[in-house]
């Protein structure tokens, strides 16, 4: 314990001081200008529980992540093939997650299997039946490698979910995996709850295509599509009637380029019709290989493909270098400003289904504040009444440590910008019991050495020399609880347990330097002969 008393009172000042000054923007949220620019803008963050918001459990269909690398690797090893010059009539993605590949040449399988061991380690076969002569090969995806991918498929999407809703400004959201391919998210505060789950749930797969203008699009339609060809249909505008339709494309299936090799997004305003458009800029590669895309296609049509919709189909009149495109689609400010983040934020690795939704009123969060509040209140001047009247006036001071004790609490989580959320106020309302039971054993020592006959000063010396191994024992085995709740507990218990870490510590701070700093102050100034306790 640090001997000078005046540095003592400094420190208690110091401290009291800072917690207001983080309290400020919370009590007083429209402060007079100039004022407002000395104090922080954050006021603390209310939980879900409290303000309202939306609770969702998605589920990640991994199974179709690995469907889609299939599909992408059939195309690409069909293209493998033919520079190998292995002989085949088809391949095409078979059931789930098999390629199956009909062979023209019994002496084409060595070949294949050269080709996966040196290119495609990922796959093996499954099987193989002769076939006139050739063979029918069935391919599959490593069971021991399959289970990675999946993996890192809820992992990827776990991590583009947290990045949309850090871009899309919601304080203090919880996102978290739950099980083997669930994620778990709050989102207090939510205004507008729909607009939140298109952003959390739009897979956002952007890809560019080459649109086949040299096939018939109506025999395509018709159901004659050609080999390496799909139909994609886009919306069309009438801005003479305002009507909306569809429109269907004959698009190449392989994606000369993705989104993953953009750099950033940005919403637009287009010069001609005023429109909002989102501006895309391609990484160093992506460049490069937009310049050479657009270089090889010249005076051909090049479609923007979203999440299997085409958004535009631009001809190609040069080849365009600096890595720059645009996406346009009659969007609304809201809709671009949500395409530019999830494009910013990456796509979903597989798509994600909405398994459970809450959406928890601020009328609801309202009553809780005012019910939690109230508890608190009753409960602490329950506690307050108890201490003066047993205690006289040793009880007033510890009811103004534990006074203290609550504003030091939450100008912790002001500054750390945490979450107050329901269990947090039970979490408040413990440490001013676990507050008065630390100060309940000093102020029992004490009256201990002063039936002893002991002069008050030396009473007070030996009491809290005396308790505060206790008082630090019973504080670290409630801190150590705590940070077990925290570290593996979710939501709730994890605001029950912020608080209640940040209270314990605010509490030992009160019950031993403050309380001791004040009886040190009226034993040693004022010089007092009996002290009331």
């Amino acid at each position: 314990m640090i001997k000078s008393l005046k540095i003592r009172i400094a420190i208690t000042a110091a401290i009291c001081l800072a917690a207001l000054y983080f309290l400020v923007p919370t009590f007083i949220p429209q402060l007079p200008s100039p004022w407002n620019s000395y104090f922080p803008k954050e006021q603390i963050h209310l939980g879900l529980d409290l303000q309202g918001g939306m609770h969702l459990v998605l589920e990640v269909d991994a199974e179709k992540a690995l469907e889609s690398m299939i599909e992408r690797t059939s195309v690409d090893l069909k293209e493998s093939l033919m520079e190998s010059r292995v002989r085949f009539r088809k391949i095409e993605k078979a059931t789930g997650t098999t390629i199956s590949l009909e062979l023209t040449e019994s002496s084409g399988k060595p070949a294949l299997e050269k080709i996966l061991n040196e290119q495609y380690s990922d796959l093996e076969i499954a099987s193989s039946t002769p076939r006139d002569s050739g063979q029918l090969v069935v391919l599959k995806i490593k069971d021991k490698r399959a289970i990675e991918l999946k993996k890192l498929t809820i992992e990827h999407s776990l991590e583009t979910i947290r990045n949309r809703v850090d871009q899309f400004g919601v304080a203090e959201p919880e996102i978290i995996p739950e099980g083997d391919n669930r994620i778990l998210i709050q989102l207090p505060g939510i205004k507008d709850p729909e607009r939140a789950k298109n952003l959390i749930g739009k897979t956002a797969l952007l890809e560019f295509k080459i649109v086949d203008d040299e096939a018939s699009l109506d025999e395509a339609l018709r159901g004659n599509i050609p080999d390496g060809d799909m139909i994609a249909y886009g919306s069309r505008t009438d801005r003479s009637t305002g009507q909306k339709g569809s429109m269907p494309y004959l698009l190449k299936s392989k994606s000369l380029l993705t989104g993953a090799s953009l750099e950033t997004a940005k919403v637009q305003i287009s010069d001609r019709y005023g429109e909002p458009n989102v501006s895309i800029q391609f990484n160093s590669q992506g460049a490069i290989d937009f310049e050479r895309i657009t270089g090889e296609n010249v005076r051909r049509r090049l479609a923007i493909v979203l999440d299997g919709v085409v958004h535009s189909a631009p001809v190609i009149q040069e080849k365009i270098s600096g890595g720059q495109a645009q996406i346009t689609g009659n969007f609304t400010m809201d809709e671009a400003r949500d395409l530019a983040i999830v494009l910013r934020a990456g796509a979903l690795p597989a798509p994600v289904n909405i398994l459970e939704e809450r959406t928890v009123g601020p009328s609801l969060g309202s009553d809780s504040i005012n019910q939690g509040i109230l508890a608190t209140i009753i409960g602490s001047l329950l506690v307050f009444l108890f201490m003066i009247v047993y205690y006289r006036l040793s009880g007033a001071v510890a009811d103004l440590a534990i006074v203290i004790n609550i504003f030091l609490i939450l100008a912790v989580l002001a500054a750390l910008r945490a979450s107050l959320t329901l269990p947090g106020i039970a979490g408040m309302l413990l440490t001013v019991g676990v507050a008065v039971d630390a100060n309940i054993l000093i102020f029992e020592r004490i009256r201990e050495e002063l039936r002893t006959g002991k002069t008050p000063r030396l009473a007070i010396d030996t009491g809290y020399n005396r308790a505060f191994i206790t008082i630090i024992d019973t504080h670290i085995t409630g801190i150590v609880a705590s940070l077990v709740l925290y570290f593996l507990g979710t939501g709730p218990i994890k605001g029950f347990a912020v608080t209640t870490i940040i209270g314990l510590v605010a509490s030992l701070f009160t019950a031993v330097f403050i309380t001791r700093v004040i009886f040190d102050y009226v034993t040693w100034n004022i010089n007092i002969k009996k002290l009331s306790i």
